[in-house]
């Protein structure tokens, strides 16, 4: 175990694994973990893989994982909790952490690293994104599913770290505007909770015209609010925001054309919502549509389709539930009538 580690993993699950995992090699990294998960990599260690190939296996013994939070002393922490779990979060890491010490929200939503910034005074705190998927297909077994680079708030403070995340094959894009990056993502990741009703992996079901309809009116619904808000939202593929409720419409043919790189996933890769309903976890639905319905309701106004879609997934929660692609449609299109 090394004694002083560079980087913290703070909350290591899917995702803190897979970066703890790669950066392995590079720099001296600690995983902070749940009981549950520290069992699972003291027995199995921790294996890698992409969709690129990649293939790394990292002994038990070589980890340095932890389970309590004064354990978190490390110059630079990742945190990777769900975002329920942000402000637990950050009252422990207060206690622990060096008081210049760099923090980066590597989480889904929009409001993590404010959460942290204010538990954690004096320190830097950085908007990050993930913008791939990561899933553990067995124990200890972290497959990324989809590609894309991780994204930072950009600081001179990250300087010393960047050769180790592009040696680990993590290089950070560091940007100026991560509130419109976070919002860009948000959009992507509304297919979560649409991926986990459908029950099929993620390419199979943007494939398919009737879910990827569900998505549209679910992203239509948050540009709008997003644009009455005056909020911008970043371009993170080569098709500008507004363009992908339309681009989802399309006949499969046709989408297949236009969108390849929508289809670049893994044939087994699943949204991390649904991970959550396999493993009986409360999911992030009320950090993803939760603050569309949010802003909405700061404006006077309503997001009736993302609302329908929480309130679905609550009930996903406590008992599965069978859905077709033409019954959610007609769901969420009843919610949207419903409210004018």
């Amino acid at each position: 175990m090394n004694d002083q580690p560079a980087i913290v993993i703070y909350g290591a699950g899917s995702v803190g694994c897979y970066l703890g995992g790669r950066l392995h090699e590079h720099i001296a990294v600690r995983l902070i973990t749940r009981p549950r998960m520290a069992d699972v990599l003291h027995e199995h260690g921790l294996t890698l893989s992409d969709l690129q190939g990649f293939q790394q296996h990292i002994p038990a013994k070589a980890l340095d994982v932890q389970i309590q939070a004064q354990n978190a002393n490390a110059p630079l922490t990742l945190v990777t909790v769900k975002s329920a779990d942000t402000a637990q979060a950050g009252r422990e890491l207060a206690d622990v952490l060096p008081p210049d010490a760099i923090v980066i929200s590597f989480q889904n939503g929009l409001h993590n690293a404010d959460l942290l910034r204010t538990a954690l005074p004096g320190r830097t705190v950085l908007a990050g994104m993930v913008p791939f998927n990561v899933l553990q297909h067995a124990p200890g077994r972290f497959h990324q599913g989809s590609g894309g680079e991780l994204m930072v708030e950009a600081h001179p403070a990250l300087a010393p770290y960047l050769p180790a995340f592009t040696a680990a094959g993590l290089p950070l894009q560091q940007h100026t505007d991560m509130p419109a990056i976070q919002r860009a993502k948000l959009l992507f990741n509304l297919n979560n909770a649409i991926n986990a009703l459908s029950n099929r992996p993620l390419r199979q079901e943007l494939a398919e015209r009737g879910w990827r309809r569900c998505l549209a009116l679910a992203q239509r619904e948050a540009l709008a609010i997003f644009a009455a808000a005056h909020l911008p939202v970043a371009r993170l593929t080569p098709l500008p925001p507004h363009w992908l409720p339309n681009i989802l419409t399309l006949p499969n043919a046709l989408f297949a054309r236009i969108a390849p790189r929508m289809l670049a996933i893994d044939p087994l890769a699943r949204s991390s919502t649904w991970e959550d309903l396999q493993a009986g976890r409360r999911t992030e639905v009320d950090v993803l549509h939760g603050a569309i319905v949010e802003l909405a309701a700061m404006m006077g106004k309503r997001a009736p389709v993302n609302q329908r879609i929480i309130e679905l997934i609550r009930e996903a929660e406590k008992a599965p539930v069978e859905w077709t692609s033409e019954r959610l449609l007609r769901e969420l299109r009843e919610a949207q009538s419903k409210a004018g």
